[in-house]
């Protein structure tokens, strides 16, 4: 079964920005930390453990495995400079799509192999001094077909 999942972001002021989830929970970014205002990039880094952790906790309680503590340590490095993005070619780009969705990704295949559908699209949008921008989808991967994927 498909659950949706929504949230609304609002300004508040300064930095501050308030999000609440489609389940009334609610979650505060912002600079202040005493206040308990929380980092984007940090909370990225947080959720990717918590989502390893559910994952890993309920696997072992399934196989009967008494755990009393489980700690997941996880660094992220942070740029310093704003994200740039080099130009690329759009033909390279789509190639690149398509040996992960095809050949690489084992996300993608695990999600592929059931029921759903993943479409891999891109958007290049050049912002030298000839500005371009190219779209279009790569390839359309699932449901129920597994792409060949090598270790």
């Amino acid at each position: 079964m498909s659950k949706l999942r929504s949230a609304v972001l609002e300004f508040e002021g300064g930095n501050r920005f308030v999000a609440t989830t489609g389940t009334s929970r609610t979650i505060v970014y912002g600079d202040d930390v005493q206040k308990g205002e929380l980092s984007p990039m940090e909370t990225v880094v947080v959720c990717l453990a918590a989502c390893s952790a559910m994952d890993v906790i309920s696997i072992a309680q399934k196989k009967r495995q008494d755990i009393s503590r489980y700690r997941i340590h996880v660094e992220a490095i942070q740029r310093d400079e704003y994200p740039q993005v080099p130009m690329v070619e759009e033909a390279a780009i789509r190639r690149a799509i398509e040996l992960s969705a095809l050949k690489y990704c084992p996300v993608n295949a695990m999600l592929s192999s059931g029921a759903t559908e993943v479409h891999h699209k891109y958007v290049v949008r050049g912002t030298g001094s000839e500005p371009f921008e190219a779209s279009g989808e790569v390839v359309v991967t699932g449901p129920y077909r597994r792409p060949d994927i090598v270790a």
